[in-house]
């Protein structure tokens, strides 16, 4: 299986989790300073910038048989709406919704030719609401739309395409907003207490491994009461 933004957070939660399910790993991201897995034959690290758009079809065929794709990399900016640089813009759509747009159609040949395959794209409640970030929940939005869009065109081939739209999760795009937003989005949480990695990693694990065949162009919330719905 092959997930992206794998260097820390839900990425890396979610090659732990594989691996522990006896899964072989291809971990990819540009930077894996708090990468804390060894490599070994059933992990590799992959450092790619997923904003070279143009290589990523070469580097899926570089990579072999992936029966399982996430697509978990994402860039958001805590920069008022008027004063985000257009350079900033770019790079969140180029790596939150362009780029796994180009995974999925490099994936779907070798899925099809099988008649089996899983992608997992992970989304956000960001999706569901305005945001403050505008083009992160922007971007959000757009690939929960794709999913769907994918699962109805690889659907008749056996390919399920879901995704996961969490909440306040412990990562490093939660640690950079501001104390005041995370102390309002934390008043609706059930629980009230920030989700760990780990947790949607299993939620991942589930749509990319275990889960029933019919399950199939859905996105499965893991919000606990941070957008009611």
């Amino acid at each position: 299986m092959l997930v992206t933004g794998a260097g820390r957070g839900i990425g890396l939660a979610t090659a732990r989790a594989f691996l522990d399910a006896g899964w072989r790993v291809l971990a990819l991201d540009k930077d894996f300073s708090a990468f804390d897995l060894s490599p070994s034959a059933s992990l590799a690290a992959i450092r790619f910038d997923l904003r070279a758009l143009g290589e990523i079809p070469g580097l899926v065929a570089s990579l072999g048989e992936i029966h399982t794709l996430v697509n978990n990399a994402a860039v958001l900016y805590c920069e008022p709406y008027e004063a985000i640089p257009e350079e900033h813009k770019r790079e969140i759509f180029a790596v939150n919704l362009e780029a796994p747009v180009a995974l999925m159609e490099a994936v779907a040949p070798q899925m099809q030719a099988r008649k089996s395959g899983r992608i997992v794209n992970v989304g956000s409640v960001a999706a569901f609401t305005g945001h403050p970030d505008l083009w992160y929940g922007a971007s959000k939005a757009a690939l929960l739309n794709v999913t769907k869009s994918y699962a109805a065109l690889l659907g008749k081939d056996g390919i399920l395409v879901n995704a996961v739209a969490p909440g306040p999760t412990l990562t490093a795009i939660y640690e950079q907003l501001p104390a005041s937003r995370k102390e309002a989005v934390m008043k609706s949480v059930y629980s009230g207490r920030v989700c760990r990695p780990e947790e949607v990693a299993q939620a991942i694990l589930w749509l990319g491994a275990q889960c029933p065949e019919y399950v199939n162009g859905t996105t499965l919330d893991i919000n606990n009461g941070s957008y009611p719905r």
